[in-house]
Protein backbone atom coordinates (compact mmCIF):
# COMPACT_ATOMS: atom_id res chain seq x y z
CA UNK A 1 0.00 0.00 0.00
CA UNK A 2 1.24 3.48 -0.87
CA UNK A 3 1.06 4.86 2.67
CA UNK A 4 3.44 2.10 3.85
CA UNK A 5 5.91 3.05 1.12
CA UNK A 6 5.70 6.70 2.14
CA UNK A 7 6.21 5.75 5.78
CA UNK A 8 9.39 3.84 4.86
CA UNK A 9 10.70 6.80 2.89
CA UNK A 10 9.95 9.15 5.77
CA UNK A 11 11.65 6.75 8.18
CA UNK A 12 14.84 6.92 6.09
CA UNK A 13 14.60 10.68 6.04
CA UNK A 14 14.21 10.88 9.81
CA UNK A 15 17.30 8.71 10.26
CA UNK A 16 19.37 11.06 8.10
CA UNK A 17 21.52 13.91 9.38
CA UNK A 18 18.84 16.38 8.25
CA UNK A 19 16.80 15.60 11.36
CA UNK A 20 17.67 15.65 15.04
CA UNK A 21 15.68 14.34 17.96
CA UNK A 22 12.93 16.91 18.46
CA UNK A 23 12.97 18.19 14.87
CA UNK A 24 9.51 18.92 13.43
CA UNK A 25 8.15 17.06 10.41
CA UNK A 26 6.65 19.04 7.54
CA UNK A 27 2.88 19.42 7.83
CA UNK A 28 0.40 17.01 6.25
CA UNK A 29 -0.41 19.47 3.47
CA UNK A 30 3.24 19.92 2.49
CA UNK A 31 3.89 16.16 2.54
CA UNK A 32 0.75 15.49 0.52
CA UNK A 33 1.97 17.91 -2.17
CA UNK A 34 5.47 16.40 -2.11
CA UNK A 35 4.28 12.81 -2.56
CA UNK A 36 1.27 13.64 -4.73
CA UNK A 37 -1.25 11.90 -2.50
CA UNK A 38 -4.24 12.81 -0.33
CA UNK A 39 -3.70 14.14 3.19
CA UNK A 40 -5.44 11.03 4.55
CA UNK A 41 -2.69 8.89 2.99
CA UNK A 42 -0.04 11.03 4.70
CA UNK A 43 -1.93 10.74 7.98
CA UNK A 44 -1.87 6.94 7.73
CA UNK A 45 1.85 6.99 6.93
CA UNK A 46 2.57 9.19 9.96
CA UNK A 47 0.38 6.89 12.07
CA UNK A 48 2.84 4.11 11.23
CA UNK A 49 5.77 6.28 12.30
CA UNK A 50 3.95 6.99 15.56
CA UNK A 51 3.33 3.27 16.04
CA UNK A 52 7.03 2.57 15.47
CA UNK A 53 7.85 5.11 18.17
CA UNK A 54 9.83 7.33 15.79
CA UNK A 55 7.64 10.43 16.01
CA UNK A 56 5.15 11.96 18.41
CA UNK A 57 2.18 14.20 17.73
CA UNK A 58 1.78 17.27 19.93
CA UNK A 59 -1.67 18.78 19.85
CA UNK A 60 -1.60 22.23 18.34
CA UNK A 61 2.15 22.06 17.60
CA UNK A 62 2.73 19.35 15.00
CA UNK A 63 4.68 16.09 14.69
CA UNK A 64 8.22 15.74 15.99
CA UNK A 65 11.06 13.20 15.83
CA UNK A 66 11.07 11.13 19.03
CA UNK A 67 13.92 8.77 18.28
CA UNK A 68 15.92 7.16 15.49
CA UNK A 69 16.14 3.46 14.77
CA UNK A 70 19.50 3.49 12.98
CA UNK A 71 22.13 3.93 15.66
CA UNK A 72 25.28 3.38 13.61
CA UNK A 73 24.89 5.45 10.46
CA UNK A 74 27.94 5.61 8.22
CA UNK A 75 29.68 8.92 7.80
CA UNK A 76 31.82 7.57 4.98
CA UNK A 77 30.21 5.36 2.34
CA UNK A 78 32.89 4.38 -0.14
CA UNK A 79 32.57 2.01 -3.08
CA UNK A 80 34.78 -0.95 -3.87
CA UNK A 81 36.26 0.59 -7.00
CA UNK A 82 37.06 3.83 -5.18
CA UNK A 83 38.72 2.03 -2.26
CA UNK A 84 40.89 -0.32 -4.28
CA UNK A 85 41.89 2.20 -6.92
CA UNK A 86 43.14 4.48 -4.13
CA UNK A 87 45.32 1.55 -3.11
CA UNK A 88 46.70 1.37 -6.65
CA UNK A 89 44.93 -1.90 -7.47
CA UNK A 90 43.37 -2.78 -10.80
CA UNK A 91 39.64 -3.52 -10.61
CA UNK A 92 37.64 -5.11 -13.45
CA UNK A 93 34.04 -6.26 -13.77
CA UNK A 94 32.87 -9.06 -16.04
CA UNK A 95 29.14 -8.80 -16.71
CA UNK A 96 27.71 -12.30 -17.14
CA UNK A 97 24.06 -11.32 -17.50
CA UNK A 98 22.15 -8.05 -18.05
CA UNK A 99 18.44 -7.86 -18.79
CA UNK A 100 15.15 -6.14 -18.03
CA UNK A 101 12.64 -8.29 -16.15
CA UNK A 102 9.44 -7.95 -14.09
CA UNK A 103 10.15 -7.60 -10.38
CA UNK A 104 9.29 -10.79 -8.45
CA UNK A 105 7.56 -10.28 -5.10
CA UNK A 106 10.68 -10.64 -2.94
CA UNK A 107 12.66 -8.08 -4.96
CA UNK A 108 9.71 -5.69 -5.28
CA UNK A 109 9.39 -5.76 -1.50
CA UNK A 110 13.06 -4.84 -1.04
CA UNK A 111 12.93 -1.96 -3.54
CA UNK A 112 9.44 -0.85 -2.36
CA UNK A 113 8.01 -1.02 -5.87
CA UNK A 114 5.04 -2.83 -7.39
CA UNK A 115 5.27 -6.54 -8.20
CA UNK A 116 6.09 -7.01 -11.91
CA UNK A 117 7.35 -3.43 -12.22
CA UNK A 118 10.29 -3.36 -14.64
CA UNK A 119 13.74 -3.78 -13.11
CA UNK A 120 17.25 -4.38 -14.37
CA UNK A 121 18.85 -7.64 -13.36
CA UNK A 122 22.61 -7.98 -13.69
CA UNK A 123 25.12 -10.60 -12.65
CA UNK A 124 28.79 -9.75 -12.64
CA UNK A 125 32.07 -10.98 -11.23
CA UNK A 126 34.43 -8.38 -9.75
CA UNK A 127 38.16 -9.00 -10.26
CA UNK A 128 41.03 -7.40 -8.35
CA UNK A 129 44.51 -7.81 -9.80
CA UNK A 130 43.07 -10.52 -12.05
CA UNK A 131 41.64 -12.58 -9.16
CA UNK A 132 37.86 -13.06 -8.79
CA UNK A 133 36.84 -11.29 -5.59
CA UNK A 134 33.06 -11.23 -5.65
CA UNK A 135 29.95 -12.45 -7.47
CA UNK A 136 27.10 -9.94 -7.47
CA UNK A 137 23.43 -10.21 -8.49
CA UNK A 138 21.93 -6.73 -8.67
CA UNK A 139 18.39 -5.34 -9.09
CA UNK A 140 17.64 -1.70 -10.00
CA UNK A 141 14.34 0.01 -10.91
CA UNK A 142 14.16 0.90 -14.60
CA UNK A 143 12.12 4.03 -13.83
CA UNK A 144 15.10 5.56 -12.01
CA UNK A 145 17.87 4.47 -14.39
CA UNK A 146 16.57 4.44 -17.95
CA UNK A 147 20.04 4.89 -19.45
CA UNK A 148 21.79 2.07 -17.56
CA UNK A 149 24.02 0.14 -19.95
CA UNK A 150 26.50 -2.72 -20.06
CA UNK A 151 29.31 -0.17 -20.04
CA UNK A 152 28.13 1.32 -16.76
CA UNK A 153 28.09 -2.11 -15.11
CA UNK A 154 31.63 -2.76 -16.30
CA UNK A 155 32.65 0.34 -14.34
CA UNK A 156 31.26 1.79 -11.12
CA UNK A 157 27.52 1.91 -10.39
CA UNK A 158 28.21 4.58 -7.76
CA UNK A 159 29.70 6.83 -10.45
CA UNK A 160 26.78 6.20 -12.80
CA UNK A 161 24.13 6.88 -10.13
CA UNK A 162 25.71 10.00 -8.69
CA UNK A 163 27.63 11.59 -11.56
CA UNK A 164 25.48 10.71 -14.56
CA UNK A 165 22.02 10.43 -12.99
CA UNK A 166 22.56 13.17 -10.41
CA UNK A 167 21.16 11.05 -7.56
CA UNK A 168 22.83 11.33 -4.16
CA UNK A 169 23.38 7.99 -2.45
CA UNK A 170 22.53 8.70 1.17
CA UNK A 171 23.19 5.32 2.77
CA UNK A 172 23.23 1.58 2.59
CA UNK A 173 21.77 -1.29 4.61
CA UNK A 174 23.83 -4.47 4.66
CA UNK A 175 23.38 -7.94 6.09
CA UNK A 176 26.33 -10.34 6.28
CA UNK A 177 26.05 -14.12 6.55
CA UNK A 178 28.78 -16.81 6.35
CA UNK A 179 28.00 -19.48 3.75
CA UNK A 180 29.72 -22.31 1.90
CA UNK A 181 30.23 -22.07 -1.85
CA UNK A 182 27.89 -24.22 -3.93
CA UNK A 183 28.97 -25.64 -7.29
CA UNK A 184 27.91 -22.64 -9.39
CA UNK A 185 29.34 -19.95 -7.14
CA UNK A 186 32.55 -21.93 -6.63
CA UNK A 187 33.02 -22.19 -10.38
CA UNK A 188 32.51 -18.45 -10.96
CA UNK A 189 34.85 -17.44 -8.12
CA UNK A 190 37.39 -20.12 -8.99
CA UNK A 191 37.36 -21.69 -5.54
CA UNK A 192 36.66 -25.21 -4.31
CA UNK A 193 33.11 -26.22 -3.41
CA UNK A 194 32.30 -25.70 0.27
CA UNK A 195 34.82 -22.87 0.52
CA UNK A 196 33.72 -20.39 3.23
CA UNK A 197 32.35 -17.20 1.66
CA UNK A 198 30.61 -14.10 2.93
CA UNK A 199 27.08 -13.58 1.61
CA UNK A 200 26.13 -9.91 1.65
CA UNK A 201 22.72 -8.42 0.93
CA UNK A 202 22.86 -4.71 0.25
CA UNK A 203 20.11 -2.10 -0.15
CA UNK A 204 21.10 1.43 -1.17
CA UNK A 205 18.85 4.47 -0.85
CA UNK A 206 18.96 8.10 -1.95
CA UNK A 207 18.72 11.26 0.11
CA UNK A 208 15.08 11.55 -1.01
CA UNK A 209 14.30 8.10 0.41
CA UNK A 210 14.08 6.16 -2.86
CA UNK A 211 15.56 2.66 -2.93
CA UNK A 212 18.12 2.52 -5.70
CA UNK A 213 19.73 -0.90 -5.77
CA UNK A 214 19.35 -4.28 -4.10
CA UNK A 215 22.25 -6.69 -4.42
CA UNK A 216 23.11 -10.18 -3.25
CA UNK A 217 26.86 -10.76 -3.22
CA UNK A 218 29.24 -13.60 -2.48
CA UNK A 219 32.71 -12.46 -1.45
CA UNK A 220 35.89 -14.49 -1.35
CA UNK A 221 36.99 -13.55 2.15
CA UNK A 222 40.51 -14.91 1.71
CA UNK A 223 41.26 -12.23 -0.89
CA UNK A 224 39.80 -9.05 0.60
CA UNK A 225 39.24 -7.57 4.04
CA UNK A 226 36.97 -4.73 5.14
CA UNK A 227 37.74 -2.95 8.40
CA UNK A 228 35.02 -1.36 10.54
CA UNK A 229 35.57 1.47 12.99
CA UNK A 230 32.52 2.22 15.15
CA UNK A 231 32.59 4.64 18.05
CA UNK A 232 30.52 3.93 21.13
CA UNK A 233 27.78 6.49 21.81
CA UNK A 234 26.79 7.02 25.43
CA UNK A 235 23.12 7.50 26.16
CA UNK A 236 23.57 10.99 27.61
CA UNK A 237 25.26 12.08 24.38
CA UNK A 238 22.32 10.87 22.28
CA UNK A 239 20.12 13.49 23.88
CA UNK A 240 22.09 16.35 22.33
CA UNK A 241 23.80 14.86 19.28
CA UNK A 242 22.25 12.80 16.49
CA UNK A 243 23.64 9.27 15.99
CA UNK A 244 24.73 10.08 12.43
CA UNK A 245 27.64 12.13 13.75
CA UNK A 246 29.35 9.01 15.04
CA UNK A 247 30.92 5.95 13.54
CA UNK A 248 32.74 5.23 10.33
CA UNK A 249 32.62 2.25 8.06
CA UNK A 250 34.40 1.38 4.91
CA UNK A 251 31.90 -0.17 2.53
CA UNK A 252 33.57 -2.23 -0.15
CA UNK A 253 30.69 -3.46 -2.32
CA UNK A 254 27.72 -2.54 -4.43
CA UNK A 255 29.45 -0.15 -6.83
Amino acid sequence: MIYKSIAERLRLRLNSSDYNIGSPLPGEKALALEFGVARMTIRKAVDLLVGWGLVVRRHGSGTFVARKDVHHETTNLTGLVEVLRRQGKEVQSQVLQFEVMPAPPAIASQLRIHINERIYFSRRVRYVEGKPLMLEDSYMPVKLFRSLSLGHLEGSKFDYIEKECGITISGNYESLTPVLADKQVASLLNVAEQTPLLRITSLSYSDSGEFLNYSVMFRNTSEYQVDYHLRRIHTDTLLTHPPEQYGQKLWGDNT
